[in-house]
């Protein structure tokens, strides 16, 4: 493996991490705002975080990583779950919407 190779693997498992620990962050909030709606407001900066990554090309080029086993297998990876990432957005959206102007801030 050159250094670039092991570099840009790196690279990636760093970006995962901190994705996941984005939706993890997520997942817990909209759990809790159903009791706190207007802790939503905690994760709108993960939310478009994840939203860019997910709908950008380093999602996809992390998902096929994943699939050629070029991750380590200990490596906690739910972020790259296609419908897990679009269901906890779609989650996100549709409390948001349902949430009085009152609660909701400008994005």
């Amino acid at each position: 493996m050159k250094d670039s190779d092991s570099m840009e693997i790196t690279e990636r498992i760093r970006r995962i991490t901190e994705m996941e620990s984005r939706y993890d962050r997520i997942r817990l909030t909209l759990h809790a705002a159903g009791v706190c709606p207007g802790r939503l407001d905690s994760v709108r900066g993960d939310i478009q975080a994840l939203s860019a990554y997910y709908e950008g090309s380093l999602w996809r080029k992390d998902f096929e990583a994943d699939e050629a086993g070029l991750l380590p297998p200990d490596l906690k990876r739910g972020v790259l779950s296609e419908d897990g990432v679009y269901d906890l957005l779609s989650d996100y959206a549709e409390l948001n919407d349902r949430l009085p102007e009152s609660v909701q801030k400008e994005e």
